[in-house]
């Protein structure tokens, strides 16, 4: 039986406490990196989204880590600040969950210092509905769920843009807002946090929904979705992050080699089945 530690929301109040004592000046401070030497025997601790990074992460820990010499923890989080908040304050040496343009907007608006490591794979954004079966169908009157954080509402924007659904401003980047839509074509639009926007496909006609809460949903992205992302060329690699000055610990480098491995390109790919796609290489 896998030992995973799911972490609530209780955790915010000693995650937003450590960020203040990072702005006074402590041992946190992106300039002060770790004792590579010093943890090289202590677990690595890394936050994740239950499905798929920590799924990807345990595969890891049971297969490939002893023989690698790596203590793995894999910690759970249900959201998308937590994983962030909890890096930046020490109570987890990394996280798996995002991609560049979340944590970049994250760190603007947070002043926090998560740097990527690797990429490792990119789970393609989808529109799903259980009241039309073809994106031909979404017509004036009805409405769409989205998620309401910046990069993935603009994410989703454009994959309804891409598709026909609405026309966006000429130029518009990864940060499209609602009020960026030219032509709704009479659609209506909800906004929700990403992780509750499986929930309301009962009461909206259509949502776009992130992979892995679709996967979560026990949706099938590679079968459900009406319309999914192109993975070709796609920014959004999710990938493994550290602080600043973090990146060089020796357990993040051998963290990230094991995450790059053929086993686990094989294991995600018999795993997802094109839900979520092996996107290796250099982040950032």
């Amino acid at each position: 039986m896998r030992k995973n530690i799911k972490l609530t929301a209780g955790i915010a109040a000693t995650a937003a406490l450590a960020l203040g004592l990072t702005a006074c000046g402590t041992s946190s401070d992106p300039s002060s990196a770790k004792d590579s030497a010093g943890a090289a025997d202590k677990p690595l601790v890394v936050a994740a989204s239950p499905t798929p990074h920590a799924d990807i992460l345990n595969f890891v820990k049971d297969n490939l880590a002893e023989k690698a010499g790596l203590k793995l923890e894999v910690k759970e989080f249900t959201d998308y600040v937590l994983p962030n908040t909890a890096t930046e304050s020490g109570q987890v040496d990394a996280n798996f969950f995002q991609h560049k343009p979340y944590l970049d907007d994250f760190n603007k608006k947070n002043n926090t210092h998560i740097v990527p490591v690797v990429n490792v794979h990119l789970e393609p954004l989808g529109l799903y509905s259980k009241k039309v079966k073809s994106v031909k169908d979404i017509k004036a009157g009805q409405t769409v769920a989205v998620p309401n954080d910046t990069t993935n509402e603009g994410r989703a924007l454009h994959l309804l843009a891409d598709n026909g659904l609405i026309t966006l401003k000429s130029g518009v980047g990864t940060d499209a807002k609602l009020s960026d839509i030219t032509d709704k074509k009479g659609l209506e639009f909800k906004e929700l946090e990403a992780a509750t926007v499986p929930r309301a496909l009962n009461d909206v006609d259509a949502a776009v929904i992130n992979g892995n809460y679709a996967i979560e949903a026990e949706l099938s992205p590679a079968k459900d979705a009406l319309v999914l992302e192109k993975a070709e060329g796609n920014p959004y690699a999710n990938f493994l992050a550290v602080k600043e000055g973090d990146e060089k610990d020796a357990r993040v480098q051998k963290l990230a080699e094991l995450l790059n491995s053929p086993e686990v390109k094989k294991y995600i790919e018999d795993t997802y089945k094109g839900s979520v796609v092996p996107a290796f290489g250099a982040a950032g």
